[in-house]
């Protein structure tokens, strides 16, 4: 046997990613595919590249997994945390971290135990949520003019569901076909919901009134796209109301609870959402006939309570017998009292004749007109005190107006100094030396000039004295017209 040192050096040396490579190809050739039965361990959903990376394992071991976006898509159930599947896919190598995996392809429940488990926590998971809340639900339309429905085209469901509803009360139906079984059922049914409501009122296709989500019987795994939370979701928020007919009377799903209506079978759904018009029609005529007998009768019991009041109510002889007394009495009375009035109304005349004598009329003359010649000597008296009264106050007022006007002052022996133009000069320092002026006494003017040894202007012609102003003599005021009796 060579020494250790020896067998080294005729090893044949890689680099490791060769050894990686070699490893991996190793794996890959001896285990191909495998079934390999776990519990789903660290899932966080799918990563933004859309691949899902988690771990499987078990009481004693655990190995890491990984879903590429494409084999994503077509899984029947999508991961979920804690869940115990049987994952079909291939053995291969990582090594960037020097680790074995496994590509899963697909996917599925290890039993229905395990798919009940996940029910059930789905369950307790919408109710928190209050999806499942009776206050929730809301009533379907008696008699809708549009069903929509949601289904598989080709098989029993539609055909029983078309034929149910001819049968009862034909009314138009929009089916829109999905897959109800397989990878892509709940999204094509969650899709088909929010299709529905989204159709807009007046548009070519018309917006049911109520839905119908239907499929026929199956095992649990058949049934398991109606438990998904998407359907869950869309037909919560569902703003048509829903009928729920998916499986037999025994199959339960979680879109029946969320629904407004469950129906056991999509024929009895049919049911739910249609009268049947042959019922309804009798339902109208037994009504219509019950109106108009309850109509007769009312008019029959007025028309009896007519009768009974009109007895009790007086005839119109008897009506009119009392008025006609009053007239009669009244017309009697009528010449009497016309010709009493015409005689008070003569009386009054004779004595409004009687006090119009001229005698009379003359001595109400004299009356008045000594009362005007009274009033006209008074009013004369009256403006005569006043008028000198106003006149004393005129004279004092000019004393006033005399006494600080400048010919007042004149007259108390001073000047007035006037230049050339006959404007008056207030100070000395206006007049220079030789400046020819005036000066004006009260009785006439005086030339002069400023300045010693100044020889005086020629003389000039005496300015025009103003005229003395005369006092104003009190106007004497006119006699007030006398007023005669008809003034």
């Amino acid at each position: 046997m060579p020494p250790p040192d020896a067998a080294a050096s005729n090893a044949l040396e890689v680099s490791v990613s060769e050894l990686s490579q070699q490893l991996k190809r190793t794996v890959e050739d001896t285990f191909g595919y495998v079934r390999v039965r776990g519990e789903i361990s660290g899932y966080r959903g799918p990563h933004s590249s859309g691949h899902a990376y988690f771990a499987l394992k078990d009481e004693g071991a655990k190995i890491d997994a990984v879903v590429w976006r494409g084999s994503f898509g077509k899984l029947r159930f999508k991961p979920e945390e804690g869940m115990e599947v049987i994952a079909t896919g291939r053995l291969t190598t990582y090594p960037g971290k020097s680790a074995y995996q496994i590509v899963i392809d697909t996917l599925e429940p290890a039993g229905v135990g395990a798919l009940m488990a996940l029910l059930e926590e789905r369950k307790r998971k919408f109710q928190a949520e209050g999806l499942f809340a009776a206050e929730r639900k809301r009533p379907i339309p008696y008699l809708p003019e549009v069903i929509g429905v949601v289904t598989s085209p080709t098989g029993a469901v539609i055909r029983d569901i078309l034929h149910r509803v001819s049968d009862r009360f034909p009314r138009r139906v929009i089916v829109w076909p999905v897959r109800v079984q397989g990878e892509t059922a709940a999204a094509e049914v969650a899709a088909a919901i929010r299709g529905f409501n989204a159709l807009g009122a007046g548009g070519p296709i018309p917006r049911p009134d109520v839905l119908i989500v239907a499929r026929g019987g199956g095992s649990l795994e058949d049934l398991w796209g109606f438990n998904e939370e998407i359907v869950v979701r869309a037909a919560a928020e569902s703003a048509i109301p829903l009928v729920s007919a998916v499986g037999h009377e025994t199959d339960t799903t979680l879109i029946d609870y969320v629904s407004d209506r469950r129906a056991p079978t999509p024929t009895a759904a049919a049911e739910m959402v249609t009268p049947v018009r042959a019922e309804l029609l009798a339902a109208t005529a037994e009504r219509g006939a019950r109106l108009r007998a309850a109509t007769l009768r009312g008019m029959e019991a007025r028309r009896t309570e007519l009768r009974s009041a009109a007895r009790a109510l007086p005839t119109l002889e008897t009506l009119i017998q009392i008025p006609r007394q009053r007239l009669d009495h009244a017309a009697a009375r009528l010449r009497p009292a016309l010709t009493a009035n015409a005689g008070r109304h003569r009386a009054r005349f004779a004595a409004a004749s009687a006090r119009l004598q001229p005698a009379a009329l003359t001595q109400r003359v004299h009356l008045g007109r000594e009362r005007a010649e009274g009033l006209s000597a008074r009013l004369e008296r009256a403006a005569t005190a006043l008028a000198e009264k106003r006149r004393d106050r005129l004279a004092s007022v000019w004393k006033l107006v005399r006494s600080l006007s400048y010919e007042g002052v004149l007259e108390r022996g001073y000047a007035l100094v006037l230049n050339a133009e006959g404007h008056v000069l207030r100070r000395a320092a206006e007049v220079g030396d030789g400046e020819h002026v005036r000066l004006k006494f009260q009785d006439g003017e005086r030339a002069a000039t400023a300045g010693e040894g100044a020889t005086p202007p020629p003389p000039t012609a005496p300015a025009a004295q103003p005229a003395p102003r005369k006092e104003p003599k009190p106007r004497k005021p006119a006699p007030a017209p006398q007023s005669d009796l008809f003034g």
